[in-house]
């Protein structure tokens, strides 16, 4: 399956995952990326994504 939107496309090899969009974050390691997270500015953002959007979110190490 490919999709195209305001990120371009995408096409998916393998699997039924089905992105309409990706956003890829980088952090130096693990710990930077959760205490961004958990944070207390962050926090407020979230809350407003979490009613704005439907969001799957992963973290990867070592990548």
């Amino acid at each position: 399956m490919s999709t195209s939107g305001r990120g371009g496309l995408t096409k998916v090899l393998e699997g039924d995952w089905k992105p309409h969009r990706l956003v890829v974050v980088e952090f130096p390691d693990m710990a930077s990326l959760m205490n961004w997270y958990n944070s207390p500015e962050y926090s407020r953002l979230k809350s407003i994504r979490e009613r704005c959007a439907k969001t799957r979110m992963i973290a990867l190490g070592g990548v």
